[in-house]
Formats: structure tokens, sequence, C-alpha cells
């Protein structure tokens, strides 16, 4: 089913998605873009639909194309305090302050999002696969949230975080198991929870 290109005929719209919500090590990503009406492109899609590289091509085409866009992380320690909730709307609201011009109206991807200096807006479940501003959300969110974590993966090269990009694959729990967590990981996730700190790829 192809993306839509608008929700509203009348107002300026920015779509806002995250990336790395279930993550156990990593900060949490939001991106906020406004396109223009008639942006397309075919391989334009909820970024977990796209290629690798396929990603890294429609990045680069939405930030030449959108009228603007915002991202911002934030940090495994704000996910620890706040919880990942908040963290992750409060990094899509970060991400929404850094448009120019401001939105008329927000899509959301999601059930529930706070308001944010009372803009209107919308939540739609699975959005990043309906609405064209969500999805091009989605691709920035998650790419830049990749490259993130490839640098963080050249620190820390056991837990494999340039294929698991901080999700709890069996490698990445293997891992943890075995040689505790870095100051990446989010202490308040699972395993993460009783797991002692990191001593080095020898364990000392």
């Amino acid at each position: 089913m192809p993306l839509q290109s608008y929700y509203s005929a009348q107002l300026l719209e920015a779509g806002c998605d995250e990336a790395g919500r279930g993550c156990l090590a990593g900060p949490v990503c939001a991106a906020s873009v406004i396109l223009p009406r008639n942006f397309y492109h075919p391989l334009l899609n909820d970024s977990k639909q796209v290629r690798e590289e396929d990603r890294e091509m429609l990045r680069q085409v939405i930030e030449q194309e959108a009228i603007a866009y915002g991202v911002c992380m934030q940090s495994t320690e704000a996910i620890d305090e706040i919880n990942i909730l908040n963290a992750s709307f409060k990094a899509m609201h970060e991400a929404i302050s850094k448009l120019a011009p401001a939105p008329e109206l927000l899509l959301i991807d999601g059930p529930y999002f706070p308001p944010y200096l009372g803009i209107a807006h919308v939540c739609i479940v699975k959005g990043d696969a309906k609405f064209t501003a969500i999805a091009a959300a989605s691709i920035l969110a998650k790419t830049y949230r990749d490259a993130y974590m490839m640098q963080l993966h050249e620190q820390y090269p056991e837990f494999g975080w340039d294929k698991n990009k901080g999700y709890g694959t069996a490698k990445h729990r293997a891992a943890i198991a075995s040689l505790g967590i870095t100051p990446h990981h989010r202490k308040s996730f699972g395993i993460c929870n009783t797991a002692f700190d990191y001593k080095g790829p020898s364990g000392n």
C-alpha cells in the first residue's frame, strides 16, 4: 500500500518517529521531518522494511529535499533516570524544536504523545508505514542511531554492536553475561539490571 503524502491539505505537517526504544545499549534517537507536499521516493517506507544501504541513500535524499528536519538523542543515563518512554518523548520534543519553520501539525508514530508547545498532533499506530513524513523521520532516526552505535562498536567490539545495534541478540546477551555492562548499557533494562560492570575483554 503506497504511503500517503499528507494528513491535512491545509496545515504544515511534520512526521515524528524514534529508534532504539527496545535496545539494551545505546541512546534512543528521535527525528522530525517536514517534507514538500510533492515529495516521493519509491523506496521510502518504514525503516524496518528498508535495506540498510537503501536507508543510507534515503537519509541523504531526505536531508537534501526536506523543508526542515531535526534529530535528537537521549542518553542511557537519561533513559535510566526518567525511563525509556519519557526519554523517547523528550527526544521527539527536542527534534521538533529544531524545525524551522515550526510545523502546524505533528504526525506521531505510535498510540500516545504528550503535547508539544500547543502544536496540534495526531497519533498513528504504525504510522511509519502509512505516511511519507513519518517514514522519513523513521529513516533519519534509524540511520543516525545506527551510525552512533557503529562508533561505540569500535570501543567495545565484543558486544557486536556493528550488527545488533544494541538490541538484545543472543551474542549481545552472552557478552553481557561474561563481560558485564559498559557505561553505554541501560542499567534499568532486563539482564543489565543484575550484571556487573564491564572489566575489559579479558574480564579483569
